[in-house]
């Protein structure tokens, strides 16, 4: 189950609940019990190996400034 930061705008808490991505957007109380909270972006992290160098250009197909043929 995915997990939300959420932020107390009435006493600056941050919390996270665990909750279905269809309730993702549902007000949620603070621990504090106030009710004016909001939900945080979160960031992803995506981590893997680098495999070769930099990407290959695709080859061009030919024609006016693709083939070679001017210039």
């Amino acid at each position: 189950m995915p997990r939300y930061d959420f932020r107390c705008r009435s006493c600056g808490a941050t919390f996270e609940l665990s909750r279905p991505m269809a309730q993702a957007n549902d007000p949620a109380a603070c621990p504090q019990g106030h009710q004016d909270t909001v939900k945080l972006l979160s960031t992803v992290a995506v981590t893997g190996a680098a495999s070769g160098g930099a990407p290959q250009q695709a080859a061009s197909g030919g024609g006016c400034c693709g083939g070679g043929c001017c210039g």
